[in-house]
């Protein structure tokens, strides 16, 4: 019996020995591969703001510079690496090591993009002692195209204490690559903001129009032209649509000339950058994200939180939380003619459209919300201390 009362007070004893150290202010560096205004870089500077609020400090430190700094709309610290040689950026890698020695940080996250791969050089050269948590924000085998990008890339991970991975799906893409690095690994999704206000960016169209919103760059991984075609067999069903594409990238001059080549034109448009496209998202009548790739959009959630209809296919961890008849619409990949479908039917049911969207709402608020997210990543950092 003495034993046992001996257990329970040790273990007691290390769980408040636990819960003080939750207490203590950590220093957080926060690295980006540039300030853009993309997901990775919007999620690592609001964990930031989260990280601050709850008492820790949590600084961004950006690789590269970038055109779209004044879009990115949040103070950062320059790193000075040299994007031509980011292979072998001797000179980057010390000017992280140094800047790491001066801020003298508890940790160091890396956040996507070649990060990683600064942060793991720089610290076997010049032998900083910081643990490495790498977020990882997609799904990793989609961009592993041959034997010697797996080695590499598994021996960048080998050399970090904790992956965060953005979902389930994301977490085991990584386990069934690399089974020996699963003790680091672990699930913390992306989160958001609390509400705020919004306004309507959609004009008032004299006969009435229904708004269907895209977000996200013009790249591959967004599948525009699948869009394009979903969106055509839309049209025919409920001519009172309209596309809007919120965003810009490489591919945008290409997903132009489409549009005109489908007869769309006046049925499309290209918004570029917009400050805040949670306007749109907002307000729009539905989401549609036809990705071919993705690990977990915030965009997905914002609707969702802002009880907007999601449409998305059934990619890296969307399905995790897009579920079928509970929280939106999901569709396997390739399936236009499904996609096309669940959006007229959406637009056709608005009573069982507004059961789901409020699902929605609710499950986005009990599990997604950055407060929460930030508490997560407070646990796992004292954990590598």
């Amino acid at each position: 019996m003495f034993l046992l009362h001996l257990n329970l007070s040790l273990k007691l004893y290390a769980f408040s020995c636990f819960c003080e150290a939750l207490k203590t202010p950590m220093k957080i560096l926060q690295l980006i591969q540039k300030p853009q205004p993309r997901g990775a870089e919007t999620f690592a500077a609001q964990l930031s703001d989260n990280l601050e609020q709850q008492g820790h400090s949590s600084k961004l430190f950006a690789l590269f510079d970038s055109g779209d700094a004044n879009k990115f709309n949040r103070s950062y610290v320059p790193v000075k690496a040299n994007a031509s040689t980011r292979l072998w950026d001797k000179k980057g890698w010390r000017s992280l090591a140094n800047i790491i020695t001066e801020e003298n940080p508890d940790v160091i996250q890396a956040n996507a993009g070649d990060t990683l791969k600064y942060a793991v050089f720089s610290k076997l050269l010049y032998r900083w002692r910081q643990p490495i948590v790498f977020r990882n924000a997609s799904t990793l085998s989609s961009y592993l195209r041959n034997p010697l990008q797996k080695f590499y890339t598994g021996f960048l991970l080998s050399q970090v204490d904790a992956i965060a991975s953005v979902s389930e799906h994301s977490k085991q893409d990584l386990v069934r690559l690399f089974p020996k690095l699963v003790e680091r690994i672990i699930t913390i999704p992306i989160g958001l903001e609390e509400k705020a206000a919004t306004s309507n960016p959609f004009p008032a169209w004299p006969n009435g129009c229904v708004n269907l919103v895209h977000v996200g760059g013009f790249s591959f991984e967004k599948n525009h032209k699948g869009l394009l075609r979903i969106f055509k067999k839309i049209v025919t069903v409920i001519p009172s649509t309209h596309l809007w594409l919120v965003g810009d990238g490489p591919l945008k001059s290409e997903i132009e000339a489409l549009v005109k080549d489908l007869g769309l034109k006046d049925k499309v448009t290209f918004t570029g950058f917009v400050q805040n496209p949670l306007d749109y998202t907002a307000h729009g009548d539905a989401l549609l994200l036809p990705s071919i790739i993705e690990g977990l959009p915030g965009v997905i959630l914002e609707a969702m939180l802002y009880e907007t209809p999601v449409v998305a296919t059934k990619v890296g961890g969307v399905g995790e939380v897009v579920i079928s008849d509970e929280t939106g619409w999901l569709v396997d990949k390739g399936d236009e003619a499904g996609f096309a479908d669940a959006v007229s039917s959406l637009l056709e049911n608005s009573q069982n459209t507004g059961r789901i969207v409020s699902n929605a709402s609710s499950r986005v608020k009990e599990r997604y919300m950055n407060q929460d997210i930030a508490r997560l990543f407070i646990n796992l950092y004292h954990k590598l201390l």
